[in-house]
C-alpha cells in the first residue's frame, strides 16, 4: 500500500494500477541488426536479467510485513532466499491451492481478507556504465496477484492483472554503484476476482523480471497490420510508430533517424526507407507496397522480419528493435473463417502454462517442447487458456505456424456460487477493470500473425462491460475476430461457440442459418482415461461448411511432482495439500501427463485431424481416393508409403507415385497388387501412409502424418479335425458330488461344482490358474463414468455374486466333453439381476471353447464390460496380441490403434493415470497370448475378435485408488477377456454422455472365445 493510503490499493478497485508504464507492443532493444535477427534477449546490451536468488520473507498478512523492509537500512540478511521467477507455495511458503472455479477466500467484493499473504522480495543491482545517457525502465512480466515495487527506498509503483506484463519508468530513482530493488506481491487483491481460472491458485513473480535500456529517442510502441489486394498477388505494409522522448527531443544535441527495413526469412532486404524524427511528431505512420508476398498461414507460417533501427545524428545505431511479420488476412464469409481467403478448420487444444515442477514458470525448452509435439500431432490451432501467455509462446507460434486464440486475464466462474457467474460483468465500476486487460492483451500482442482471434475471457456471465471490451477492441483492432463463449450468439461476438457440446448439438448448430462459424471452444474433456468417440465430432465438423472445428481441453495435466521419500515420485492433484474448497482431480485432465509423457488420447486426436483421408474404392483391386484435408498446402510436401501384410508380416512394399493433389480436393491412385501375394492362409490388409518427405522445423523426414489400414482379403483353410483326433488320446472324465476333473494329454483340469468354477488347470506340470474364468460386468469407472457409474454402483454391478442353480457334464463324440454351468447372478441385498450360462467345450487335445450368454431379469443400465475374467500367477507376464495397438484401445477410441502383432510385458500395459481407472484395453484383437518365461501359458482366439486386458491390480484397487503410487501389485496375472466394453465417451465435463452405439445395453448375450494351453513346442 501506498503510505498514507486509507483503502490499501490491493483492493481499491479505484486503484488498478500506479505509474506504470501504457501497455505496448512487447519490443526488445538490440545494439545491431545480428542480435536482433538472433531475437536472443539476454545476448543484448540493452538488457539485464534480474532473475536470480532474491532474499524472501512470508508473512500472513500485510501488517505483519516490517514498514521499513524496503528501505536501504533495512537488515535482511536473517531472510530467506527465493528463485526469481517462481511462485512461492512451491517453496515452502504456504501451500498451492487447486480449484476449478471456487475462490479459496469469502465473495465480497471489491475486499479479499485483510489475511493476505503477502511475499516481500528483495535484490541488488548494478546498471552498466554504458547505461548512463540512457532511459531505463524495469518489466514484471507476471506476477500474482499485485505488487508494489519500490527502488532504493523510494517508492516507484503498483500493479496487478497477474498475466500481464508491468512496466515502470526507474531512471529517477537509479544512482551510481549498488541500487537496492523491493517489491511486496500480495496473494490476492481486487484482481483476483477476475483471476477465477481453472488452475493452481499460486503467488510470486513468476516470469521473468528485466531492465531495459532506451536511448533518448526511442521507439516505445509500433503497430503493424498487412492488407492484401483481392488476387494476394500484392500487399501494403502500414507500420505505426510510436516514439518515446521526442518531446524532450529540444534539450537533446542532435537529431534521430528512424529506419523501417523489412527483410525476407532468408534476411534479403525486400524495403527500407527512413524518416527523420521531428518533436512534433509522437507517432508516425509509414506504408510501404510488397509485391508477390509469401503469405503465412499455421500450414505455411512464412515470416518476414521488421527491423526498427533508431540512429543518431553521427549515423551511430542507438538500438534496434524487431518485429515477425506474417502476411496475412482474416475475415468470416457465409459462416466460414478465411485466411487469406480460404476457410480454415480449428484442430486445437487448449493449453494452461503450466510445469509439474515449476509451477506458473515457463522455461523456453518446454515451450519448444510442447509446440513441437503439437505440430507433431496435427494440431493447428491453441487457445490461450485462460490468460495471456508468455510472450515467448506467441513468438514460437509465428515461427512454428500455430493459429492463435488469445484470451485476456479475465473469468469470474466463482460468482456461480453467488449465484450470478455474470455480477461483475454487469456492474459500471468494474467496466474499468474489465476493458483494462483486454487493452493490455491487444497492445502487447497486436503484432502477432499466429493471433487470428481476440478472446474476451473465460466464463464471466455476460454484461455490458463484456459490451465495452468489444468496442474498444474493434475500435483498436478492426482486423480480428471477437470470440467470448459465454456471449453465445449475442451480437458481440463474430464467432458462436460452447463447450462440451453433444455430437447431435453440433450437427444442429452446423444446420443453422447464421453468418457467423461455429466453434468448440472446448471439447473432448481429456480427464483420465478419455476422449471417446473423437470421429463422429470430425465426421459432423466436414460435413458442416458453418462448423469451425474445436480445441481439446486440455494440453497437459496439472499435476504438482512430488517424492514418495525414495526415488519414485507422484503427481498432486486438489485436496492433496489440505487446501479447500478444492477441486480435487480436475486438473488431470490432458492429452499429456504432466511431463509431457503422451496418453493415447493425444495419438486418437492426431488421427481423427489428420490432413489425408483415405478411402477406399476397390481393395482388391488396389484402388484408393486420397481427399486432401489441408486447408491451403497441396500434398506435395508428402510421401506415401504402403505395403501389403498378412497377419502382421510385410508381403510387399512400395511407394506412390507423388501427389500434388490441391487443399481440399481428391485424387484416385492404385497400388499395385500382385494376386499371387494372397495365396497362403490370413489376413490380408494394406498398411498406407503419408510421411513428409523433407525435415522441417518440428520433425525430421519421414514423420508420419497420415495412414490408413485398409483390408484386402482373409484367406481361410478348413480345420484339420480328423488328424487332431489321431494325436490326442478321449478325455478322462472324473465326477464327485462336489468336482469334475477332466484329464488330457499333458493337461488336466478341476472344477468345483459348489462354486461352478473351474479352481484348477495344469499344463506340462505348471499350473496356468490361480482363478478360473468368471462373468465380468464390472471396470474401474473412469472420469467419464462420473454418471453412468452411479447407475452401475445402485445396480450393483461392482459388487455381483454367483450362485449355481445347474451343473452338467457330458462327453462330445469326438473324444472331448462339455461342461454348462447354469447360475442366478446379483447383488448381496438386492434382486436378482440375471441369469448366466458357461458352457466349457473341452476338445481332446486340450482347446476349450468357452461360451457365455447372460439374460438380464429385469430392467437394468447399460453394463461396464461383458466379458470374464481369469487369474493367473504372475510368472505368466509376457504378453503377445493380434490387434490394434499398440497403446490402449477402446470401442470409441480405437481409430488411433494400428492392426499389427504387439508384444511386452504385462506391467508395460499398464498406463499410470494419476487417479487410478480402467486403462490398458486392447481392442479388436484376434488372438492374444499371455505366457511365462520358458514360454508356457494360454492361447485366446476370438470368434472372431475380442477385447482384452492384461493387469498386475485388482479391479477393486484400481476403483479405490485415490493416487497411482498408492496401488500395491498382487501376485496375480489378471486377465480380462471382453466381448465388449463401454465406450469412454465425453462426460466428466459438460453435455457429451457417452454415444448409444457404445453403450452396452443390458438384454441377453453371448460372448465365444477360444483358451488354448501352449508351449515353446506347440505355439
Amino acid at each position: 500500500m501506498k503510505p498514507g493510503e486509507h483503502v490499501p490499493d490491493w483492493q481499491n478497485l479505484s486503484v488498478l494500477e500506479r505509474n506504470t508504464e501504457h501497455p505496448h507492443a512487447h519490443l526488445i532493444p538490440f545494439g545491431d541488426w545480428a542480435y536482433a535477427l538472433a531475437n536472443e534477449r539476454e545476448r543484448s546490451p540493452y538488457v539485464q536479467s534480474l532473475n536470480g536468488e532474491w532474499d524472501f520473507q512470508y508473512e500472513q498478512s500485510p501488517s505483519e510485513v516490517s514498514a521499513d523492509f524496503f528501505s536501504d537500512n533495512f537488515d535482511s540478511s536473517g531472510w530467506n532466499t527465493i528463485p526469481v521467477p517462481s511462485n512461492w507455495q512451491l517453496h515452502g511458503y504456504g501451500s498451492p491451492h487447486y480449484s476449478s472455479c471456487p475462490y479459496p477466500f469469502p465473495i465480497d467484493p471489491p475486499y479479499v481478507p485483510n489475511q493476505n499473504p503477502v511475499g516481500c522480495y528483495r535484490s541488488h543491482f548494478q546498471i552498466k556504465e554504458e547505461w548512463k545517457n540512457r532511459r531505463i525502465h524495469i518489466v514484471f512480466e507476471g506476477v500474482d496477484a499485485a505488487f508494489h515495487l519500490w527502488i532504493n527506498g523510494q517508492f516507484v509503483g503498483y500493479s496487478q492483472g497477474s498475466h500481464f506484463p508491468s512496466e515502470f519508468h526507474v531512471s529517477p530513482y537509479l544512482q551510481q554503484g549498488q541500487n537496492l530493488i523491493a517489491v511486496q506481491v500480495y496473494q490476492w487483491c481486487d484482481g483476483s476476482y477476475l483471476e477465477s481460472q481453472d488452475k493452481w491458485r499460486m503467488s510470486g513473480i513468476f516470469r521473468d523480471v528485466y531492465l531495459l535500456a532506451s536511448p533518448p529517442v526511442s521507439v516505445r510502441d509500433a503497430r503493424v497490420r498487412t492488407h492484401l489486394d483481392e488476387r494476394y498477388a500484392k500487399a501494403s505494409l502500414e507500420v505505426q510508430v510510436d516514439f518515446a522522448g521526442v518531446k524532450d527531443l529540444s534539450f537533446v544535441s542532435g537529431s534521430f533517424l528512424l529506419r523501417v527495413t523489412l527483410l525476407d526469412a532468408d534476411h534479403h532486404i525486400v524495403s527500407d526507407r527512413y524518416h527523420t524524427v521531428k518533436q512534433e511528431e509522437s507517432v508516425v505512420e509509414l506504408v510501404d507496397e510488397v509485391s508477390s508476398p509469401l503469405l503465412w498461414t499455421a500450414e505455411s507460417p512464412y515470416l518476414y522480419t521488421l527491423l526498427l533501427t533508431m540512429y543518431d545524428g553521427e549515423h551511430h545505431i542507438l538500438e534496434v528493435k524487431r518485429l515477425g511479420i506474417g502476411f496475412r488476412e482474416i475475415r468470416i464469409e457465409e459462416g466460414r473463417l478465411l485466411v487469406n481467403g480460404s476457410p480454415i478448420i480449428i484442430k486445437g487444444v487448449n493449453r494452461n502454462e503450466f510445469h509439474p515442477d515449476l509451477g506458473y514458470v515457463t522455461t523456453l525448452e518446454t515451450m519448444i517442447h510442447d509446440i513441437t509435439l503439437m505440430k507433431q500431432h496435427n494440431i493447428n490451432s491453441v487457445r490461450l487458456s485462460h490468460y495471456p501467455n508468455d510472450s515467448r509462446w506467441l513468438e514460437l507460434c509465428d515461427r512454428f505456424g500455430l493459429y492463435v486464440i488469445d484470451e485476456t486475464d479475465l473469468e469470474t466462474h466463482g460468482f456461480h456460487f453467488y449465484g450470478n457467474e455474470g455480477q461483475l460483468a454487469q456492474l459500471s465500476q468494474w467496466e474499468e477493470a474489465f476493458v483494462q486487460r483486454a487493452k493490455r492483451m491487444v497492445e502487447r500482442d497486436k503484432n502477432h500473425p499466429s493471433i487470428l482471434i481476440w478472446s474476451l475471457g473465460n466464463e464471466s456471465g455476460y454484461g455490458r462491460n463484456h459490451d465495452a471490451m468489444a468496442a474498444w477492441i474493434r475500435e483498436a483492432d478492426p482486423t480480428r475476430p471477437i470470440h467470448y463463449e459465454r456471449a453465445y450468439d449475442a451480437p458481440i461476438v463474430d464467432i458462436v461457440s460452447s463447450m462440451y457440446p453433444s455430437v447431435e448439438t453440433v450437427i444442429q448448430e452446423g444446420s443453422k442459418e447464421d453468418d457467423r462459424p461455429y466453434l468448440m471452444c472446448e471439447f473432448g474433456h481429456a480427464m483420465g482415461n478419455s476422449v471417446g468417440n473423437l470421429q463422429e465430432y470430425w465426421d459432423a465438423i466436414y460435413t458442416y461448411p458453418r462448423l469451425l472445428g474445436g480445441l481439446i481441453w486440455e494440453w497437459a495435466d496439472q499435476g504438482i511432482r512430488q517424492s514418495a521419500g525414495t526415488d519414485e515420485s507422484w503427481y498432486a492433484y486438489g485436496g492433496d495439500f489440505g487446501e479447500e474448497p478444492h477441486s480435487g482431480h480436475f486438473c488431470l485432465d490432458g492429452l499429456l501427463f504432466p511431463d509431457r509423457s503422451i496418453k493415447a488420447s493425444l495419438l486418437e486426436y492426431k488421427k481423427a485431424i489428420e490432413p489425408v483421408k483415405i478411402e477406399v474404392i476397390e481393395a482388391l483391386l488396389g484402388k484408393l481416393r486420397i481427399q486432401n484435408r489441408y486447408d491451403v498446402l497441396s500434398l506435395s510436401h508428402l510421401k506415401g508409403e504402403w505395403r501389403l501384410l498378412r497377419d502382421g508380416i510385410v508381403v510387399d512394399e512400395g511407394d506412390l507415385k507423388p501427389l500434388h493433389t490441391p487443399a481440399g480436393q481428391f485424387q484416385d491412385v492404385v497400388i499395385p497388387l500382385d494376386a499371387s501375394k494372397l495365396s497362403l492362409t490370413g489376413e490380408y490388409w494394406f498398411h498406407l501412409r503419408f510421411v513428409l518427405r523433407d525435415a522441417v522445423i518440428w520433425a525430421e523426414k519421414g514423420h508420419e502424418i497420415a495412414w490408413a489400414d485398409i483390408p484386402v482379403a482373409t484367406v481361410t483353410e478348413a480345420p484339420d479335425t480328423e488328424n487332431a483326433l489321431q494325436k490326442a488320446s478321449p478325455l478322462t472324465i472324473r465326477e464327485s458330488n462336489s468336482a469334475i476333473t477332466i484329464i488330457g494329454q499333458d493337461f488336466s483340469m478341476h472344477f468345483n461344482k459348489n462354486l461352478g468354477a473351474l479352481t484348477a488347470w495344469v499344463y506340462k506340470g505348471v499350473p496356468l490358474l490361480t482363478e478360473g474364468p468368471k462373468l465380468n460386468l464390472w471396470r474401474a469407472p473412469v472420469d467419464n463414468d462420473v454418471h453412468l457409474a452411479k447407475t452401475w454402483i445402485k445396480a450393483g454391478y461392482n459388487r455381483l455374486v454367483s450362485d449355481v442353480r445347474e451343473i452338467m457334464v457330458e462327453g462330445t463324440e469326438v473324444g472331448g466333453c462339455q461342461i454348462t454351468i447354469k447360475s442366478s447372478v446379483g447383488a448381496r441385498g438386492e434382486k436378482i439381476a440375471l441369469d448366466s450360462q458357461i458352457i466349457y467345450a473341452i476338445a481332446a487335445e486340450g482347446e476349450v471353447t468357452l461360451d457365455v450368454h447372460i439374460v438380464p431379469r429385469a430392467e437394468l443400465p447399460s453394463l461396464p464390460r461383458f466379458g470374464v475374467k481369469i487369474s493367473m500367477p504372475d510368472s505368466f507376464n509376457q504378453l503377445v496380441w493380434f490387434g490394434r495397438g499398440p497403446h490402449e484401445c477402446y470401442s470409441d477410441r480405437k481409430e488411433s490403434g494400428k492392426l499389427g502383432i504387439y508384444r511386452g510385458t504385462v506391467q508395460e500395459q499398464f498406463v499410470p493415470y494419476i487417479k487410478p481407472q480402467e486403462n490398458g484395453n486392447k481392442s479388436e484383437v484376434r488372438w492374444s497370448s499371455l505366457t511365462n518365461q520358458q514360454g508356457i501359458g494360454l492361447l485366446f482366439t476370438g470368434q472372431p475378435i475380442f477385447d482384452t486386458s492384461v493387469h498386475h491390480y485388482t479391479t477393486d484397487d484400481l476403483t479405490a485408488a485415490k493416487h497411482v503410487h498408492q496401488l500395491t501389485k498382487v501376485d496375480q496375472t489378471i486377465v480380462n477377456l471382453d466381448a465388449r466394453q463401454s465406450g469412454l465417451g465425453n462426460h466428466s465435463c459438460g453435455y457429451a454422455p457417452t454415444l448409444d452405439t457404445y453403450l452396452i445395453h443390458a438384454e441377453p448375450m453371448r460372448f465365444v472365445i477360444r483358451l488354448k494351453p501352449i508351449s515353446d513346442s506347440t505355439a
